[in-house]
């Protein structure tokens, strides 16, 4: 339970007795008394003349609390008429349980100045805040009231009778784009010889005989061209020798 919040709110201490004193006294009696320090307020129960070592007190204080100061110191003294009173132990109170449970009844030891045990002191410690704030976290907390739908609206229902919602399509994957362009493919190799084309030529062609015919024979000498003429012409053919000029 959380224990913050507390500022002023009441502690009741009710201070029982102590048990096992240390006795101060060689003759007669010790007359024991309490007192309680919590920050800067004192308190101081009635001397328990003759107390001895296992004094009563039942005595009640009403204490503020203080945020943060979870510790209450207590000593116990043996008080003189002509001297000054006589130190017997003290103790550290921790107020945490009462605090959080609203109440503690226990048996704190107590000190002397040399760190030795000198007895036990009963304190009873009651926080009602406590539970007070435990029943306010208790209560039930009451059902929301859900108005009926008019006509021509949708009915709203509760948030246990609403249909699961629909599950939103997975987000694809990213995939990061290569740094590397893409190499071409391979091309294919063409089928020899080409689909469609014809046939290669064979060698030597098929069309020649083997060896070749030899060229036609030419006349033999050759025609001169133009034709030669002859200088002076000679006599018209028929007549001869020409007639003189």
């Amino acid at each position: 339970m959380s224990i913050s919040g507390i500022q002023g709110l009441p502690l009741e201490i009710t201070v029982v007795g102590c048990y096992n004193l240390d006795d101060k006294e060689w003759i007669s009696r010790q007359d024991p008394y309490v007192c309680l320090e919590y920050g800067s307020s004192k308190y101081r129960t009635k001397t328990c003349t003759d107390g001895g070592k296992n004094p009563t007190f039942q005595e009640k204080f009403i204490l503020p609390l203080i945020e943060g100061l979870r510790e209450l110191n207590v000593v116990v003294w043996n008080s003189h008429t002509l001297t000054p009173d006589e130190f017997i132990g003290s103790g550290r109170i921790q107020l945490h349980k009462a605090l959080s449970q609203g109440f503690d009844d226990a048996a704190w030891p107590l000190q002397s100045k040399t760190g030795r045990h000198s007895g036990e002191i009963r304190l009873i410690l009651h926080y009602s805040s406590a539970t007070n704030q435990s029943k306010a976290k208790l209560a039930p907390i009451p059902a929301p009231n859900y108005a009926t739908p008019s006509s021509g609206m949708s009915q709203v229902l509760p948030p246990h009778q609403q249909a699961p919602p629909t599950p939103y399509p997975p987000t694809p994957a990213y995939t990061a784009p290569s740094p590397y362009a893409a190499y071409p493919a391979p091309p294919q190799p063409l089928a020899y010889p080409p689909m469609g084309s014809a046939p290669p030529a064979g060698y030597p062609p098929l069309s020649q005989a083997y060896p070749p015919p030899p060229p036609p024979a030419a006349v033999y000498p050759p025609t001169p061209y133009p034709p030669p003429t002859y200088y002076p012409p000679g006599p018209p053919s028929g007549i001869y020798p020409p007639p003189p000029y």
